[in-house]
């Protein structure tokens, strides 16, 4: 391969050539279909788990659009999707409330009858939603609610629930008139996890509030249906304090989001495959019969892998089989994967295509790459620095005391950890400063001992044994760490 040619493909795979949506590009070329996730488009399913990055708003976007539903639909053909007319809304984030910090205004408000008040809450906001469906009789009946701000709602839901049976009465008969018409409506909650910007009761006071209200009725709507999108750190934690018998009801048939190494070099190779004709081609050369690919007009060229191994030709084509240029770097396909584990050992599809992205920006500055190889085993091990900033900051987006741990973490910031009391000793630094804080940036616990439990649980930090603590390399670099014995890096530079 000639360096024009290489240039050529870099432009295309590089992390700022033009993808209107970040990382990862059109949702269209780049959402990978696994039958699994797609049950979440069921109309009996109401719970929908995932960690951060695995998927749960790019369902969102391929439900509100009814050519990547058909596409989802050619796909699963086995799976019960709604037929007939279907509307996917959000009940969460909407345009116009209730934001974050008005429903946090709300349960301090309410703080002592907030068990009945989050569920009122959300079914006067569920009328909001569905305004442009009621009869005009209802409309006309909730005419002040439905026009009023969300902090107006706020204020009065009482008044407009305490004649509880005419919004129920107004649901029934706009359900009735669904099933008639054979429509459905499906409301989705997406991002909750902004429910957690302030005292950690708040979020799950409202979100439990949710899950009863719905546990409540979704069987008493057969076409109006919610889809509650949960992140899984927060479902496994508060899962069974939720409603208890009410999240048991809707977590029977609830959806997770997981992805084995198969699929996410599925979604790897689809990203790479769809970005150009020539990048196709490339995929497909070279690589025998290990993967086979299959065409729909709207997903374009989706890669049937049986196993993850058949996605080892293309990977060690792409970058060389060592991560040197011997085997004592190690070897490239499982090098990939196991540097973007964080410490509970899942990897975000989103963090792999972003690694490979950085390195095409880095490989144009370099072009170490030769022979067949498009990338050089150096861009892709310092696209990782990258890679573990973008993705400290995406978490800082849903956990905002993160930059107070990072900057505990700078006087002691060498790993592993010899024990878990030397890093507790790290957090405990300004400890009764910290909590002064404003909520939002609060530690998420009541001692550093117990926030040693909770970056645990998100795979912040992970247990190596015998009382060895580490941070994952995907979280390395953002956190400003180091791992001891370390080797330098060579220069990013071009060298010769």
């Amino acid at each position: 391969m000639t360096n024009e040619r290489r240039l050529e493909l870099l432009q295309t795979l590089r992390s700022d050539a033009g993808q209107a949506e970040g990382a990862g590009g059109r949702t269209e070329h780049n959402f990978y279909p696994i039958a699994e996730h797609l049950r979440a488009l069921e109309p009996e399913v109401v719970l929908i788990v995932g960690d951060r990055g695995a998927g749960k708003t790019q369902l969102v976007a391929v439900a509100r659009d009814a050519d990547l539903r058909e596409a989802a639909l050619r796909r699963a053909p086995r799976l019960r999707f709604a037929r007939g007319d279907a509307e996917w809304t959000k009940g969460y984030p909407m345009d116009y409330g209730p934001n974050a910090s008005g429903l946090q205004n709300f349960a301090l408000r309410h703080r002592e009858s907030i068990k009945t008040a989050a569920q009122e809450f959300w079914f006067a906001y569920l009328i909001r939603v569905l305004r442009s469906v009621l009869s005009e009789e209802d409309s006309v009946r909730f005419a002040q609610l439905l026009n009023e701000s969300g902090a107006e709602v706020e204020e009065r839901h009482a008044d407009f629930l305490s004649a509880r049976n005419a919004p129920l009465v107004a649901l029934d008969n706009l359900d009735k008139r669904l099933v008639a018409e054979d429509r459905w409506i499906f409301v989705m909650y997406d991002e909750l996890d902004t429910l957690s910007y302030s005292e950690s009761w708040v979020m799950g006071a409202l979100i439990r509030g949710l899950v009863a209200f719905w546990a409540n009725h979704s069987r008493r709507w057969s076409r109006i249906r919610p889809k509650i999108f949960l992140r899984t750190d927060f479902y496994r934690h508060h899962g069974s304090d939720i409603a208890g018998a009410d999240m048991a009801k809707l977590a029977a048939t609830r959806v997770e989001l997981s992805w084995s190494d198969k699929n996410l070099y599925a979604v790897l190779i689809k990203h790479i495959a769809n970005l150009s004709e020539d990048w196709f081609h490339y995929c497909k050369t070279g690589q025998g019969d290990k993967i086979q690919y299959e065409f729909d007009p709207v997903l374009r060229h989706i890669p049937l892998l049986v196993k993850k191994e058949d996605a080892r030709p293309f990977v060690e084509r792409l970058v060389g089989k060592y991560m040197g240029a011997t085997k004592a770097k190690g070897e490239s396909f499982p090098w990939i994967l196991d540097h973007l584990r964080d410490g509970n050992g899942k990897v975000s599809p989103r963090s792999l295509i972003l690694l490979f992205e950085n390195a095409a920006v880095l490989e144009i500055g370099n072009l170490h790459a030769s022979g067949a190889h498009v990338l050089s085993p150096i861009s892709l091990r310092n696209a990782l620095d990258k890679v573990s900033e973008a993705y400290v900051t995406q978490t800082t987006d849903e956990f905002l005391w993160l930059p107070m741990v990072k900057e505990r973490l700078k006087t002691n910031a060498q790993v592993p950890w010899e024990s878990r009391r030397v890093l507790e000793l790290a957090l405990k630094v300004g400890w009764e400063t910290w909590l002064n804080q404003p909520p939002e940036r609060r530690p998420p616990a009541d001692s550093p001992r117990e926030l040693v439990d909770v970056l645990l649980e998100v795979g912040i930090v992970r247990d190596r044994g015998k009382d060895n603590y580490d941070v994952p390399d995907v979280y390395l670099k953002g956190l400003g760490l180091k791992r001891k014995g370390g080797v330098a890096k060579r220069d990013r530079r071009t060298s010769h």
